[in-house]
C-alpha cells in the first residue's frame, strides 16, 4: 500500500465541507476522515501479507497544517499504518508523487518477491 489513509485522514475532517472539496475528491473523498463515517476505520486488521509505504514530505503546506507531523500533505505517517501489516517503510516523498519514485518502485518489487522491504522502518 502506498500512502494509504488506513486510519483516515484529518485533512478530510477539516476540509470536506469546504466548497470544491467534493468536486476534487468525489464522494469517496468524504469517507476517508477519522469520524464515525470513516470507511477505513470500519475495516478490520489485514490477515494477509501487506507492506505499507508512507511519505514524510509535502508539497502542500496548507493541508499539512491539518495533520500531525510527519506527513505527506494528505495523510500523516502514523495514520497509514494498519493492524496486521507485515512491514512498514517511511520514504522522503509526497503523497501525489510517491508512486512514481524509483526507490518506492524498487521497494514494492522487493516486497512482492520477499515479503518484506529492503530497508525496514518497523
Amino acid at each position: 500500500m502506498l500512502a494509504p489513509p488506513n486510519q483516515g485522514s484529518e485533512v478530510v475532517d477539516k476540509w470536506k465541507n469546504v466548497p470544491g472539496y467534493s468536486l476534487l475528491n468525489g464522494p469517496a473523498g468524504a469517507q476517508l476522515g477519522t469520524d464515525s463515517e470513516s470507511v477505513p476505520l470500519s475495516l478490520g486488521p489485514v490477515t494477509y501479507p501487506v507492506g505499507v509505504i508512507a511519505g514524510d514530505k509535502t508539497l502542500n503546506p496548507i493541508l499539512s497544517l491539518s495533520l500531525p507531523d510527519p506527513d505527506d500533505g494528505k495523510v500523516s505517517v502514523e495514520r497509514t499504518k494498519v493492524e496486521g501489516m507485515t512491514d512498514f517503510l517511511v520514504v522522503p516523498h509526497t503523497h501525489p508523487l510517491i508512486m512514481r519514485s524509483d526507490d518506492v518502485i524498487h521497494q514494492v518489487l522487493y516486497f512482492l518477491r520477499n515479503g518484506e522491504f529492503l530497508a525496514s522502518d518497523t
